[in-house]
């Protein structure tokens, strides 16, 4: 009896890490899907968008829009890397998507935190730990823009750079997640016949199915537990949660897949608003990899003076709120708490921000 006791818990604890580990897997998948869905009726519409900027503004705009409806500022980054390799886009020009692209890319951690909107308190922790992420950058473009606009640093010091760096040889890394989802998501996506809209339910469905359920098996395994193992390994210091996030982006390649990870672990309490933030950070500046890969691929210099632009902003975005964190953390809450008074106003403001208005701005300055 004594022996079936010592083993029960240690057989439990397998079959439900097993289970949290399936709909892990699922969940990432859902997102890669999430990605998909969007590329097959977006991808086309915005690689035309980037190709027509006509000024820094519209600039700005195309690149919050063009990322929203691919789901991925690596995606975004990488077409205009292209381009001014190419020479159809310019750095002066590429510059202003970027920035719009950081904004753009936080919308899939918004949407996994619409996953937890039937459970009250659970949805205004994930939906204000989805705004932190947003907040920042949104706060980093409204300063780094108009000085850029005045004093031109980007172009200048990522020229300087680019300069040093010259051209490298033909780079690349896989995605180790891409590698496991990407097929996976692809044959999906063919059983329904490249149908976008179709594609987009089934992963809407699969995202929050799996949400639901990693929810459960996380609070079953590691409520107790998660916290002084966040604490102690993870996110022990903010400076410890910087380096986490920029790392694990960097090896995914996705920080809309890093952020979205932590959603689930803050709608269950397991994670604050003040660990999260730095670590949001961190994603920042990890997500920059692609672009760089992207640019040493082409061996062109203006290629790689985008991919630096792309590191030295989101690097001064970090020097600016590393020391007033509170600031986009607050913001977040008194949002997150408007959205209890009625949770419509979260929808609402995705498609506000990430849709309407970069979309009317853009059709109204062209």
């Amino acid at each position: 009896m004594t022996d079936r006791q010592t083993w029960s818990v240690p057989w439990k604890d397998l079959r439900l890490i097993f289970l949290f580990c399936l709909f892990l897997y699922f969940f990432i998948l859902s997102i890669q899907l999430l990605g998909v869905s969007f590329k097959l009726f977006g991808k086309g519409f915005a690689d035309n968008l980037i190709r027509t900027t006509s000024s820094p503004f519209t600039g700005l705009f195309i690149g919050i829009l063009a990322t929203s409806l691919t789901q991925s500022s690596s995606t975004t980054t990488s077409i205009v890397v292209g381009l001014v390799a190419s020479g159809v886009l310019s750095l002066h020009n590429a510059i202003p998507i970027v920035m719009g692209a950081n904004i753009g890319t936080t919308i899939t951690s918004i949407i996994v935190s619409l996953g937890h909107i039937n459970r009250k308190l659970e949805f205004q922790r994930a939906f204000a730990a989805s705004l932190v992420h947003d907040n920042f950058n949104l706060l980093s473009v409204m300063i780094l823009f108009p000085l850029n606009l005045w004093t031109n640093y980007l172009e200048r010091m990522s020229t300087y750079v680019s300069g040093l760096v010259k051209s490298s040889g033909g780079m690349t890394f896989g995605s180790p997640l891409k590698m496991v989802t990407a097929p996976v998501a692809s044959a999906i996506a063919e059983l329904f016949h490249n149908n976008g809209l179709i594609t987009l339910i089934f992963a809407m469905f699969f995202l929050f199915l799996s949400l639901r359920y990693m929810v459960v098996y996380m609070k079953a395994l590691i409520m107790d537990r998660a916290g002084t193992a966040f604490d102690q390994i993870f996110f022990k210091t903010p400076y410890h949660a910087l380096f986490f996030g920029m790392m694990l982006t960097a090896l995914i390649q996705s920080s809309s897949v890093t952020t979205s990870l932590m959603i689930p672990l803050a709608g269950a309490g397991l994670i604050t608003l003040e660990k999260l933030a730095p670590y949001t950070m961190g994603t920042n500046v990890g997500t920059t990899i692609t672009a760089f890969l992207a640019a040493f691929a082409t061996g062109n210099p203006v290629a790689v003076s985008v991919a630096v632009a792309h590191l030295f902003f989101n690097v001064s975005g970090l020097a600016l709120f590393w020391w007033v964190r509170w600031i986009p953390i607050k913001t977040a809450e008194w949002i997150a708490r408007l959205t209890t008074i009625n949770r419509i106003y979260a929808v609402i403001y995705v498609l506000l921000l990430f849709f309407l208005i970069p979309l009317s701005l853009v059709f109204f300055m062209n």
